[in-house]
C-alpha cells in the first residue's frame, strides 16, 4: 500500500517561521538599549539588566501557561493574544520613565515572547508535521529565530542612529501586531495517537514529573538560558567595553564597523546568522543520532569556546570568532530539546510538556542577565559573571548523559516484558 508523504515545507511551518522571525528580531535588540537607556536617565547598568532578566523571567513563566491555553482554546487565539500582549508591553515600555516601570512592562513583553515563540509556534509545528521530517521542521521554526536575530540587533542600532528609543519601541509593536496576518495559513492536523488523545493533562504531567529524565532535560535547560541570555543582553555592551580598539585602515573599518559598538550589534547579528545553519545541522543529526549525546557535545562545546574568549584578550578578530562559534551552537539546543520531549512524552500536550522544560531555560536566562549587571556594577567588567556561566555549561554537558532516550510507553511494556 502506497503512503503519502508530508512534505517538510507546509503552510503551518511557513506561517509558524514568520512569527517567530519578528518576535525574535526584537527580542534579539534589548541588548542594543542597554547603554542608550542607561545613558539618558543616568541609571546604574543593572536598572535596565534587571528589566530585561524579568522579561526572560516571565515569557519562561508564560510559556507553560500559552501552550496549555493553545491546547485548550486553539493555536491561533493563543498567538493572538500573545502578540497583543507582547504590543502592549512595548508601547508602555515607550512611555516609561522610571526603572521599576520599565521592569513592570517587561512582565507583558515576556508573556507576549510567550505567545508568539518557541512553545506555541514549535508545538504546532510539531503536530503539523511527520515522524520522518519532525526534527527537520523543528529545527527550521528554531532557525527561524536565528533569521530574526540576524538583523533584530542591526536593525535597532540603525534605528536609533535617526530616531528616538522610544520610537522604535512603538515601531517593533506595529511590527507584532502585523505578523497575525498570516495565522490563516496555521491550521495544524491532530496526528497525535489514539492514546496520547485519551491520556489527560494532568495524567501525562504526573508521569513526567516522577521521570528523572524528564527532571534531568530541566536541569540541563537551565544554562542553555543562562548563557543565551546574558550574550543577548550584554553582548553589545561588553564588547563595547572591553574589547580591543578596530584598525581604521582593516577590513571592518572598510565595511563600515568602525566602532566596538557596531561591532557589538553586528557580534548578535552574526551569532544569529551563524545558528542557521547549525540549528538546521542540528535538526539533520537528530533524525540520525542520539538527541541527548548531541546536546552534552552542543553544551561542552559552549563551554569551551566561552572558557577560550574570556581566557584570551579580547580583540575584534576573538570577537568574531566566538560570534560564528556560539552561533553555530546558540539555539541548536531548541530542536533537540523539543524534539526529545515530543519523543518520550508525545505530541498530544508537547506545547505544556516543552514549556515547564522552558521555564528552566528561563530561570537561567533571568539569572544570566540579572547577573550580568549586578556583578558589572560591582566589578566594573563581566568577567566574574561570563565565567559562572562556563561552569554552568559544564553542568548542562554532564547532566544530559543519563537521560533515558526511550518513550515512557515503550519503557513501560519493556518492564512488564
Amino acid at each position: 500500500m502506497s503512503q503519502t508523504r508530508t512534505p517538510l515545507i507546509t503552510p503551518v511551518l511557513i506561517a509558524g517561521c514568520v512569527v517567530i522571525v519578528i518576535s525574535f528580531a526584537i527580542r534579539a535588540s534589548f541588548g542594543v538599549f542597554q547603554i542608550p537607556i542607561a545613558t539618558e536617565f543616568n541609571w546604574p547598568r543593572a536598572e535596565f539588566s534587571l528589566a530585561i532578566a524579568i522579561q526572560n523571567l516571565f515569557w519562561g513563566i508564560g510559556q507553560p501557561i500559552f501552550g496549555a491555553l493553545a491546547e485548550r482554546i486553539g493555536d491561533r487565539k493563543a498567538i493572538i493574544l500573545g502578540a497583543v500582549t507582547y504590543a502592549t508591553g512595548l508601547v508602555l515600555s515607550s512611555m516609561a520613565v522610571s526603572p521599576q516601570a520599565h521592569q513592570f512592562y517587561e512582565t507583558l513583553v515576556g508573556f507576549g515572547i510567550a505567545g508568539t515563540g518557541f512553545g506555541v509556534i514549535l508545538a504546532v509545528v510539531g503536530r503539523a508535521s511527520s515522524d520522518e521530517n519532525r526534527s527537520m521542521s523543528l529545527a527550521i521554526a528554531t532557525a527561524a529565530g536565528s533569521a530574526g536575530q540576524v538583523f533584530g540587533a542591526p536593525l535597532a542600532e540603525w534605528l536609533l542612529s535617526f530616531m528616538s528609543w522610544q520610537n522604535v519601541f512603538l515601531l517593533f509593536a506595529a511590527s507584532v501586531l502585523a505578523s497575525l496576518a498570516v495565522l490563516p495559513m496555521m491550521r495544524s492536523p491532530d496526528i497525535a495517537s489514539k492514546a496520547e488523545l485519551e491520556e489527560s493533562l494532568g495524567a501525562i504531567l504526573g508521569k513526567a514529573f516522577r521521570d528523572p529524565t524528564y527532571t534531568l532535560i530541566f536541569l540541563g535547560f537551565f544554562s542553555c538560558g543562562y548563557q543565551l541570555a546574558f550574550i543577548t543582553a550584554h553582548f553589545p555592551a561588553l564588547v563595547t567595553e572591553m574589547c580591543g580598539a578596530i584598525d581604521p585602515s582593516g577590513t571592518l573599518a572598510s565595511l563600515g564597523v568602525s566602532t566596538t559598538s557596531a561591532l557589538g550589534a553586528i557580534s548578535i547579528s552574526l551569532i544569529g546568522l551563524a545558528n542557521i545553519g547549525g540549528t538546521l545541522l542540528a535538526g539533520w543529526l537528530g533524525n540520525r543520532f542520539s538527541k541527548k549525546y548531541l546536546l552534552a557535545g552542543i553544551y561542552l562545546g559552549r563551554t569551551l569556546a566561552a572558557a577560550a574568549f574570556i581566557a584570551l584578550p579580547i580583540t575584534p578578530t576573538s570577537v568574531l570568532i566566538f560570534s560564528v562559534v556560539m552561533g553555530a551552537l546558540w539555539l541548536a539546543t531548541v530542536p533537540l530539546t523539543s524534539g526529545l520531549v515530543a519523543h518520550i512524552y508525545g505530541l498530544r500536550y508537547m506545547g505544556t510538556l516543552y514549556g515547564i522544560v522552558f521555564f528552566s531555560h528561563q530561570l537561567g536566562a533571568f539569572l544570566g542577565v540579572w547577573l550580568g549587571g549586578r556583578l558589572y556594577d560591582l566589578y566594573g567588567d563581566y568577567t566574574m559573571v561570563w565565567w559562572v556561566g562556563v561552569g554552568i555549561g559544564a553542568f548542562s554537558a554532564i547532566v544530559h548523559l543519563p537521560v533515558k532516550e526511550i518513550p515512557l510507553g515503550q519503557r513501560a511494556e519493556r518492564a512488564l516484558s
